[in-house]
């Protein structure tokens, strides 16, 4: 089983707004490492957060390891707590209502078929190397959304 570590990073101008959403893939039969950026420009910050985890795990091989880092509580706890749960109720929250962003938490849900994911949560903005990278991936992508198209 190839082992990967996975860091995003999410990012929305007004929420919604235009997003952005970088990430970092390391791990084995990758030369160095393989990094991906991209955005939206009318999205929330929870769906670039969701969609940098889609974006990176797409690069991982069938029956791969990933630790997943992000600073998205969102994304440890909907991996982790969450997404069985809603599943379960017919993707509806403990409160009834419906999940957000079914979608990507489909696709996420297929990805752990996949994969052996391992998320783990790390407090953005607090100078770790990887997360800092990965929000200016994210920011650079807003940025150019919003660039004058010539």
């Amino acid at each position: 089983m190839a082992r990967f570590e996975l860091f995003t990073d999410g990012a929305c101008s007004g929420n919604p707004g235009p997003g952005g959403w970088g990430f970092i893939l390391r791990g084995e039969g990758i030369d160095g490492e393989t990094v991906g950026s991209g955005g939206d420009s009318a999205t929330t910050n929870n769906r670039m957060e969701l969609t940098a985890v889609l974006e990176g795990l797409a690069r991982v091989p069938d029956d791969g390891r990933v630790v997943l880092v992000t600073d998205s509580e969102y994304c440890v706890k909907g991996l982790r707590d969450w997404l069985d749960g809603w599943k379960r109720r017919g993707w509806r929250k403990a409160d009834r209502s419906p999940v957000m962003n079914r979608d990507l938490w489909e696709r996420l849900d297929a990805e752990r078929v996949r994969v052996r994911i391992e998320p783990r949560w790390i407090r953005g903005h607090n100078e770790h190397p990887e997360n800092e990278r990965c929000d200016r991936l994210a920011v650079a992508a807003i940025d150019r959304m919003r660039a004058p198209r010539r």
